[in-house]
């Protein structure tokens, strides 16, 4: 994600463990880094909005920063750190009361003393006045002023946000860090799939740290990308494992916040492997994303690595159509996310998709279309009497929710339900959305105006 231009981006940076997620979280006044008392929780960049004092502003968590590693998460988790950085207006170093000065801290103070930025120096894990002494030794840095904080208590953090927000000018509230129209896209799947790759591939840059290694991310990352004139909010999530390989809480929280992830996006971009096709995890995934009416985006990673003959994306269509039921209407991608082949065709396939979740149709079209349908497919019988449609209109979008007033509508057959929704898909082009369809007993007689009054206030509501 490229800097904000009119908020102030604040950076929050130190080594491994400090506290500094939890301050986040303050400052947020969320729950939106996860926090556990494990060193290098955070290991990608994690953007919010904050407004304190009247202040708007945007921070930044980072990964725990060592200066000095070989190893090669921790390298990666550096590079991120670096960007926040370059990026920031402010800076905002923790170090930690309990263990005291490392050669880390020292090589990371030095560091931020060579810009140009405004640092405040905090130390974490001082919980109250008596424990205060503990962070006398940070001045030995050549710091001026050292503020010892507790991020989980709160104390000492007053003084700091008034002084934080000193240096902070004013911005309207109109400018958001995520576009209102951004399409919301979350990109799900198991762990080592290929995730973050494909979504670094298609910001062009080491937006998120992307390793060999299973679950290397860790929480749910929001990045904005603008292309051609439109903006998108791309959601990596953790993998997902099956519930009898979650070990420990960590992992579960993680697993907790992908799924939140689905809640809010638009579109979910299923992540596969093209080598294990479609597990049961697989399927459970998908299955949880249609229950929630998104629009769904089969991708089918790692496709460089599987030997091809003339049948072959045949074949792997079926098997996927197989594996994930309820989703043979949802478009699919075949792809590699480390050689960059066929995934800028995702731009186009999230627009296309997008159009149709959002499409209405007019009640005059659709009623034309059911007195069609109810002619050359009548519903049924029920108990000798015929089952009569009346009336339909549409009531909502995100997905595309259609209504239908009927006289039996607990006697209309679920194949009769999957007839009218391809049906709808067909003749008005709603291509990969999802469709619901909802039958409704008419009670008395409803004419089109009381209708579309219907239909305005389930539209409303």
């Amino acid at each position: 994600m490229t800097k904000s231009k009119s908020r102030t981006l604040v950076a929050l940076v130190g080594r491994p463990n400090v506290g500094k997620s939890t301050l986040f979280n303050m400052f947020a006044r969320s729950r939106k880094a996860l926090v556990e008392n494990t060193p290098g929780l955070t290991r990608d960049r994690n953007y919010t909005e904050v407004t304190l004092n009247d202040k708007n502003f945007v921070i930044v968590d980072t990964g725990g920063f060592e200066p000095s590693t070989d190893d090669i998460m921790l390298t990666q988790m550096r590079t991120q750190t670096m960007v926040a950085i370059e990026q920031a207006d402010i800076l905002i170093f923790l170090g930690d009361g309990k263990t005291g000065i490392t050669p880390s801290d020292v090589e990371i103070v030095r560091l931020l003393q060579t810009t140009d930025k405004k640092v405040f120096y905090t130390v974490n894990k001082v919980d109250s006045e008596k424990q205060e002494h503990q962070a006398v030794d940070f001045y030995g840095l050549g710091v001026e002023k050292v503020y010892p904080i507790s991020a989980i208590a709160g104390f000492g953090v007053d003084e700091l946000i008034d002084d934080l927000t000193e240096e902070i000018p004013e911005h309207s509230r109109d400018d958001e860090l995520y576009p209102r129209d951004a399409v919301r896209v979350a990109v799900v799947g198991r762990p080592n799939v290929g995730k973050s790759t494909f979504i670094n591939l298609l910001l062009g840059e080491e937006r998120l740290v992307a390793n060999p290694e299973p679950g290397t991310t860790r929480d749910t990352i929001d990045t904005v990308m603008k292309r051609e004139g439109k903006n998108y909010l791309f959601i990596d999530t953790a993998g997902i494992r099956r519930r009898s390989r979650i070990v420990d809480r960590l992992e579960k929280y993680s697993v907790i916040k992908a799924f939140q992830a689905i809640d809010r996006a638009e579109i979910v971009i299923i992540m596969l492997d093209s080598r294990e096709i479609v597990t049961d995890q697989d399927a459970r995934i998908a299955g949880y994303a249609f229950e929630k009416g998104r629009a769904v985006i089969v991708a089918l990673n790692k496709w460089d690595l599987i030997e091809k003959e003339t049948n072959t994306i045949n074949e792997y269509i079926s098997e996927v159509h197989r594996g994930l039921k309820y989703l043979d209407h949802a478009p699919i991608l075949t792809l590699s996310a480390l050689t960059g082949t066929r995934a800028v065709k995702i731009f186009g396939m999230i627009d296309d998709l997008y159009e149709r979740y959002t499409k209405r149709v007019s009640t005059g079209e659709l009623n034309r279309f059911l007195e069609s349908a109810m002619a050359s497919h009548p519903p049924g019988m029920r108990r000798g009497k015929p089952i009569k449609i009346y009336y339909m209109t549409q009531v909502a979008v995100k997905p595309p929710k259609f209504m239908f007033f009927c006289n039996f509508p607990e006697n209309i057959h679920f194949s009769y339900v999957r007839h009218l929704e391809n049906r709808l898909r067909e003749k008005f082009d709603f291509g990969g959305s999802p469709i619901k369809v909802v039958f409704r007993k008419r009670v008395g007689k409803l004419s089109e105006p009381h209708a579309r009054a219907y239909a305005k206030r389930q539209r409303k509501s």
